[in-house]
């Protein structure tokens, strides 16, 4: 990721962490959360299943997880993010998704709503390739982002300063981008999270792939 776009980032939601704090968990994403602790607690453990939640911003949706039984690592790249996340009693790192510093095979699964569309469209093959590597055999990777349409720069609108960079993709195009190290489990698009954007949310619960190297 070029450098200047990585600190334009950390520092638009350094400046939000209070009042994304604040904010209340829409009812549709708690429909995704839902469905991804489902389809994760569906196959028993011999040990409490272990989730990364990517992006984790100020830990709300990390709490959740782990209201629900499962063992959950933050991280962020907002250092004060992260420290919201602590807070929360939450495990939390500075942290981005260029290098992920864990084990291979670390984690259950791994969380991600809202994150990966601030990845240069070049650099997206290289990102899912370290999610696939910490993810355990038969992991799996929820991706929630916005799009349906094709695009990939500063949104000129967005409120927040620095205003931040997004990649934008078509349904096919997603789904394209995936299928080299992910079995998709379900896709679906949440019309009513994008209304006031133009854009409709796209929700993939996606299988890691077994690689041949």
């Amino acid at each position: 990721m070029d450098l200047l776009l990585k600190e334009s980032l950390k520092a638009s939601y350094n400046e939000q962490a209070d009042s994304r704090d604040q904010s209340e968990i829409k009812s549709w994403k708690f429909d995704e959360l839902n469905a991804f602790v489902a389809a994760l607690t569906s196959s028993p453990k011999k040990h409490q299943h272990t989730v990364l939640d990517l992006g984790a911003g100020s830990g709300q949706h990390g709490k959740y997880l782990s209201q629900h039984d499962l063992d959950v690592t933050c991280i962020d790249l907002s250092p004060n993010m992260v420290e919201t996340c602590r807070a929360k009693g939450l495990k939390a790192e500075v942290m981005d998704y260029y290098k992920l510093l864990f084990d291979a095979e670390s984690f259950d699964a791994v969380w991600a709503m809202n994150t990966l569309l601030h990845v240069p469209k070049v650099s997206l093959p290289a990102v899912l390739k370290n999610i696939h590597t910490v993810l355990s055999e038969d992991g799996l990777f929820y991706m929630g982002v916005y799009g349906g349409k094709d695009s990939e720069g500063v949104w000129q609108e967005d409120s927040y300063i620095p205003k931040r960079f997004f990649s934008f993709y078509t349904d096919e195009d997603l789904l394209d981008v995936v299928a080299p190290l992910f079995e998709v489990q379900d896709f679906h698009v949440v019309t009513e999270a994008g209304r006031g954007i133009g854009m409709n949310f796209q929700s993939l619960l996606l299988r890691k792939k077994a690689i041949v190297d």
